[in-house]
């Protein structure tokens, strides 16, 4: 079957790649909204323990997908033959989730929006977060189509670079 780069990022190097850029975000990310709801719903926006958590995660969360956007956009974007419409929209979606995560770490470090109430902070928070979720969704779903259903077409492509994926 033919892969998009994500996937093949995915598939490759079991178990690792599939930790690194797949396990370790997802569940931090899961950590941020399922703390994010329970702020949100307990008011709690100045400084209790699952504000404090929830801080924390967006922070570490904005660094760690800052270092495999870096990554990704060293090692394997420059080299990559494009597999069609889906190929670009997975891979694109899924790096553009560096700017709603960035935004959030930056946030909570204080960097950006300090001239801002603690409700108007939540509310960026929260549509920082969104905005990741939706990038995040696009990048999985498009991810996983066939590349040819949106009109690559495998026998006209170059043969893939192998060295483009950290292995």
């Amino acid at each position: 079957m033919n892969m998009t780069h994500y996937m093949e990022l995915l598939a490759v190097n079991q178990p690792w790649n599939l930790i690194i850029y797949m396990v370790i975000p997802v569940a931090l990310a899961e950590a941020l909204v399922a703390t994010e709801f329970f702020v949100v719903f307990n008011k709690d926006r100045a400084g209790g323990a699952l504000r404090t958590i929830n801080k924390y995660i967006g922070i570490v969360l904005g660094f760690y997908f800052l270092g495999i956007f870096l990554n990704l956009m060293i090692t394997a974007v420059p080299s990559m033959p494009w597999r069609g419409a889906a190929d670009k929209l997975a891979v694109g979606s899924y790096l553009s989730g560096v700017i709603p995560l960035m935004g959030i770490a930056l946030l909570e470090l204080g960097v950006i929006g300090g001239g801002k109430t603690g409700d108007e902070k939540l509310k960026l928070h929260f549509i920082l977060l969104t905005v990741f979720l939706v990038v995040a969704h696009i990048a999985m779903i498009f991810g996983m189509v066939d590349p040819a259903i949106m009109g690559w077409d495998p026998h006209t492509a170059p043969a893939p670079l192998q060295h483009n994926m950290p292995h």
